[in-house]
């Protein structure tokens, strides 16, 4: 048999135990676990809940659920005009601004409820910096439409990938070109080579 000592040598003055705690102390340095070694996949469902809340961002208050609720509702009161102006038809003689001042109803329909049962929700978290980035992207959006009459979709639409994947996803610099190419050029396949819709276009 091999002497415990040859299997697990030590210096000189010490002796096996420490050589054995130390290296059971290693388990502090491994991915997936905690400062203490605990690891996170051991963790109780109750645990993770307790952790979730030390960690997530600061609670939004009723003054910014009011607030996010009026701009729903403005936002939805304003689709709701430029779809009449658009004209509605009937459900079987749709005009273009049907769908969209359908939606429009249920936007500022969730915009009223969220602001009369909002005061007592308390998931809503505090707006931040991050909170910036839906604003662009709807901004972006917004552009793209104002846009495509003049332009056409394609250089809009690859103008709002870049942004978006690139910007606000964080994307590299050469997945955002190649899928942003890529979903134009689907787009302009279905909806311009297949479909032959009026959507506007370039080429």
């Amino acid at each position: 048999m091999i002497p415990v000592q040859a299997a697990f040598p030590v210096s000189g003055g010490g002796n096996s135990s420490n050589a054995v705690s130390s290296a059971g102390n290693g388990t502090n340095d491994l991915p997936g676990s905690d400062l203490s070694g605990t690891e996170v996949d051991d963790l109780t469902p109750e645990q993770l809940a307790a952790q979730w809340e030390e960690e997530k961002p600061p609670a939004a208050g009723a003054l910014a659920n009011v607030g996010s609720s009026l701009v729903v509702i403005g936002v939805g009161i304003g689709a709701v005009v430029l779809s009449i102006a658009m004209g509605l038809g009937t459900p079987s003689a749709p005009q273009p601004g049907l769908w969209p001042f359908m939606i429009s109803c249920v936007m500022v329909a969730l915009g009223l409820f969220q602001l009369i049962m909002g005061r007592h929700n308390r998931d809503a978290e505090k707006f931040t910096r991050m909170s910036a980035a839906p604003l662009t992207g709807l901004v972006t959006l917004a552009a793209m439409v104002a846009l495509m009459p003049i332009a056409g979709f394609e250089l809009p639409a690859l103008v709002l990938c870049i942004i978006w994947m690139r910007f606000l996803g964080g994307e590299t610099w050469r997945s955002t070109l190649l899928v942003s190419a890529v979903v134009v050029a689907a787009f302009y396949g279905i909806f311009v080579m297949a479909l032959n819709t009026s959507i506007p276009h370039l080429f």
